[in-house]
């Protein structure tokens, strides 16, 4: 018997399915390995019931490979103000990698009971900016806020190891215990405590909790795909239409740089990524 269902967790070769009647624990047909093709948690699937198997897995809508997880509506990046550091460059990474995958950003600051005022204002200012690019921003003390925007979605939470992914995750539905862990002092940044991809059911959405990460690669995209990843950019014409805004003389970004217009830290990190990026297609 053949059922219609969705890869919720894997765990080294077993792969959990929900179906529209049960949840139930299957294995891979030799097939997806001879095709190249690894199941991923968000697949849509075929399984073979009796025989616990999955037979076929339908076309993604997206996918990401770190976390490796498929079929994802919204991306909520998890972005810790202190303990560990915020880190601009992980964050413009993260974006970078979610825009091209066509997958919404939404961005969730957390752990602002430990600046100053100052700092605060500061991640006002850090907030107010990304929302005027189109990307939606909120906290981890809005929940219910957050439930809203997160509502009917099938969401992977990600950001920085220790960030708060998974008390986030613990306070959207308090049946949930997933184990969190403390800040390495000697590291400066957060133990994992998440060892495997999962789909969660948090009220009328579909969370994905993940193994934290503190670095990624862009060296899949072109310079061009990169460019394309900052949208503040297309609010300015340069002189020659294939700018890269590196060297060229007269480059509106670089003017908008110097005049505040446009983030420094944004410009800078898009200098560092087109450093890791294969040369255009």
């Amino acid at each position: 018997m053949l059922e219609h269902g969705k890869i919720i967790r894997i765990i080294s070769n077993l792969y959990t399915v929900a179906t529209s009647n049960d949840i139930v624990d299957c294995h891979a047909r030799g097939k997806f390995r001879n095709a190249k093709l690894t199941p991923l948690v968000g697949d849509e699937c075929e399984v073979d019931i009796e025989n616990n198997y999955i037979i076929d897995i339908y076309e993604r809508r997206n996918e990401l490979s770190r976390p490796p997880i498929a079929n994802i509506d919204v991306a909520l990046v998890i972005t810790s103000c202190k303990e560990p550091d915020l880190s601009l460059n992980l964050l413009d990474k993260l974006l970078c990698n979610i825009l091209l995958n066509h997958i919404e950003p939404i961005i969730c600051f957390t752990k602002l009971d430990l600046l100053t005022k100052e700092e605060l204002k500061n991640i006002q200012k850090l907030r107010q900016y990304y929302e005027h690019l189109g990307i939606k921003t909120t906290t981890n003390r809005h929940r219910y806020h957050l439930k809203k925007l997160l509502k009917n979605k099938t969401v992977v939470l990600t950001g920085q190891t220790g960030a708060g992914k998974s008390s986030l995750l613990n306070k959207l539905d308090r049946h949930l215990t997933i184990a969190t862990g403390e800040i390495s002092t000697a590291l400066g940044r957060g133990k994992h405590t998440t060892r495997h991809v999962e789909l969660y059911q948090v009220g009328k959405s579909l969370i994905a909790d993940t193994p934290g990460f503190s670095s990624l690669e862009l060296s899949n995209f072109t310079k061009e795909e990169i460019k394309s990843s900052f949208p503040e950019f297309n609010n300015y014409q340069c002189e020659f239409h294939n700018c890269q805004h590196t060297n060229e003389k007269k480059c509106a970004i670089k003017d908008a740089v110097a005049k505040g217009e446009i983030l420094p830290s944004r410009y800078t990190n898009y200098l560092k990524f087109l450093k890791e990026v294969k040369p255009c297609k």
